[in-house]
Parts: structure tokens; sequence; C-alpha cells
């Protein structure tokens, strides 16, 4: 499968953007999907996961309460919406998919595919 990550841009604190992924060459549903970021100088980490179906999440305590991730399988897409945006979420943006379609998965060893990544700044 072939995922392309967009939406990144450049926003103030406190503003919001939406990312998106778009996954051809298999279909969606068979995968869980995940978001995960890379900072300047930092290693990825893990940003938010949702199962096939979307019933179950997963997100990192530092995004908690402000990021959603959700998911359009007809569509082929899955989005990140990115709300309070802090300068410290400036980073580049990754969304995956991974080889359990039935748990939202943390670990980067769980993915199978990458997209090539969307960078998002906020400046304070």
């Amino acid at each position: 499968v072939q995922l392309q990550a967009s939406g990144g841009g450049l926003v103030q604190a406190g503003g919001y953007l939406r990312l998106s992924c778009v996954a051809s060459g298999s279909t969606l549903i068979s995968y869980g999907m995940g978001w995960f970021r890379q900072a300047p100088g930092l290693e990825r980490e893990f940003v938010a996961a949702i199962t096939r179906s979307a019933v179950s999440t997963s997100y990192a305590d530092s995004v908690k309460g402000r990021f959603t991730i959700s998911r359009d399988n007809a569509k082929s897409t899955v989005y990140l919406q990115m709300n309070s945006l802090k300068p410290e979420d400036t980073a580049t943006y990754y969304c995956a998919a991974s080889k359990n379609p039935f748990r939202p998965t943390v670990a980067e060893l769980g993915y199978a595919y990458w997209g090539q990544g969307t960078l998002v700044t906020v400046s304070s």
C-alpha cells in the first residue's frame, strides 16, 4: 500500500490543522493506521493510532484532548485533526499502516508501510 500525507503548513500557536493520509494500492480496511512525528534532532515518536473499524484509538499523552484521529475507509483516508497547536508540536508528521488492524498500535515496529511525511510548523 502507498500512503500520501498532506495538510501540513505554518500555523500560529492555538491554531489548528487537519492532516490527511490517502492510501492507494490496497484497501485501507485491511490496516490499522497511525500517525507519528519527528521534530528536528529528535527521534520519531508516536502520536495517534486507530483500528480498522475505528472502534478503538490511542493517543500520546502530549496530544490527548487536542488531537483526534479518524478514518473514512470508503475514501481510503485517515485524518489527524490537530487543535490548540503548540510550538512543541512542530515536526514532520508521518502516517503509517499497521500490521495489526484490530488494536491501535503504538510501536513503530508494528507498522509495515509509511508515508513520506508532511511538515507542521507552529509559531509562537
